[in-house]
């Protein structure tokens, strides 16, 4: 199982932290967009690093054009010297519309587009195709050599996409190389939804799940004292009580016979109870989405309960008091 960590948004630290990670043992870093642009940091990272990959955890996809992220993808590729992967999510229509000022609609089916017109361009600059993407929500015709940065030195990069229903995650399996499992995803929403609509997705492109990766579920409660646990824990009731809010993230809350909690976190987020969101989240929900325990349980544990049907995982994970300490949980991660 390959083990992630993840990068900053502080650009003046960015490629320290980077450097930081892949000697500590890490196989990927990820960035994530919230309150920054998530390329940055990458960028910084690939200069001074030379065998983990770099990702986006996610870059929302809604907020740009195929073109602008073939570009972006495509740089990073070439700089990082083939270690890009680019994670793609959809956000959710408030954020598309209100804070982005950009269209929404179909988001699955506007996702496969969005990834089937990059992976277009690609195929322009790589191999001289004509560029004639002509679909639903994207055009892409017009393509001269002053805008071709031709082709790549180290081919394309892999494109992963972050999902939680059905429809998304069976893009995922059609049109990507590797599936982000959201953090508010239980093992058994995984088995019994994820998977199959994976294979789904692949199926529709007459391929089979070998060779495409997941990255699994994140969400870990760990400490090196009680009080680091504790603290930990009231962190990700929280995180989880945000996500459970969420309409569009119901149905994991429903496999588990949970749906009315949902719409008592929906209705508290209205009135921006945060606080009292967090407390509805009692243990049984809380070691559902979350492992939780010392941190020489983790491996033992995230094996269990994935350990056949994922290929990488990344966690929530700032509990490195002993650095020591937690390079073994790392290696057990690694050889589980």
């Amino acid at each position: 199982m390959k083990v992630d960590g993840g990068i900053g948004f502080e650009l003046d630290k960015a490629a320290a932290s980077a450097k930081e990670a892949e000697e500590a043992g890490y196989s990927g870093i990820w960035s994530a967009e919230t309150s920054h642009d998530p390329f940055f940091p990458l960028l910084l990272a690939a200069g001074a690093t030379k065998q983990v990959e770099l990702g986006t955890s996610i870059a929302v996809a809604f907020a740009r054009s195929p073109m602008t992220l073939a570009n972006i993808g495509y740089d990073l590729q070439a700089y990082s010297q083939g270690r890009f992967v680019l994670g793609l999510g959809s956000q959710i229509k408030p954020h598309i519309t209100k804070r982005f000022s950009m269209p929404w609609s179909h988001p699955a089916a506007r996702m496969r587009e969005l990834i089937l017109a990059i992976r277009a361009i690609w195929d322009c600059w790589n191999n001289g195709t004509k560029l004639d993407f002509r679909g639903d929500f994207y055009t892409h015709t017009l393509m001269t050599p002053f805008f071709n940065p031709g082709p790549n030195p180290f081919g394309d990069a892999k494109i992963f996409l972050a999902g939680v229903g059905e429809l998304m995650t069976e893009v995922a399996g059609e049109v990507c190389d590797g599936f982000l499992c959201h953090g508010f995803t239980t093992e058994r929403y995984l088995r019994e939804v994820t998977l199959p609509a994976l294979a789904r997705g692949r199926a529709k492109a007459g391929k089979t799940m070998e060779g495409f990766e997941i990255v699994g579920p994140s969400f870990v409660v760990t400490g090196m004292n009680d009080d680091e646990l504790s603290a930990a824990a009231a962190g990700t009731r929280q995180q989880i009580a945000f996500y459970g809010s969420t309409p569009a993230y119901r149905g994991v809350l429903e496999i588990h016979g949970w749906g009315a909690l949902q719409d008592e976190l929906n209705a508290l987020s209205k009135q921006g109870k945060w606080v009292e969101m967090g407390q509805l989240i009692d243990d049984e929900v809380l070691e559902t989405f979350a492992v939780v325990g010392s941190p020489e349980q983790l491996a033992p544990e995230l094996h269990r309960r994935y350990g056949d049907v994922i290929q990488r995982i990344s966690f929530y994970a700032p509990y490195k008091s002993d650095p020591e300490r937690w390079k073994d949980v790392l290696t057990a991660l690694r050889a589980a």
